[in-house]
């Protein structure tokens, strides 16, 4: 019987799924809207939501960029995220982000989505 399996492996190892996650996240700050299989928009998703509730919660100013800094690869995507994205959320708890299907690949069928803030 197997249990507590709670997130998407994608086919990657640990270190390459993380970058994989790190560069979507980073994508999605950047552009506010990005297209990407279904499997890796549901663990984005997550990813997303997680980073803006711990910046949002964070109490120094320091701390925001500390953790900001640990989920992306940039410091002006950080910067981004603290003076622009995260204002427009202040009276939210969760929810920030949502998807939306679009279609199926051609080459290889897979479910197309997009992911964009709310």
């Amino acid at each position: 019987m197997i249990k507590n399996i709670k997130r998407r492996k994608l086919n990657r190892p640990s270190s390459h799924r993380m970058a994989t996650l790190k560069n979507l996240a980073g994508n999605l700050i950047r552009y506010e809207s990005i297209k990407t299989t279904k499997a890796k928009a549901k663990e984005l998703k997550w990813f997303v939501e997680r980073l803006i509730s711990r910046v949002k919660n964070a109490k120094e100013e320091f701390n925001k960029y500390r953790i900001a800094n640990r989920f992306l690869f940039s410091k002006s995507l950080s910067e981004k995220l603290i003076k622009v994205i995260i204002p427009r959320y202040q009276n939210d708890s969760s929810g920030y982000v949502k998807l939306a299907s679009l279609y199926r690949r051609k080459g290889d069928n897979a479910e197309v989505a997009v992911v964009k803030f709310k």
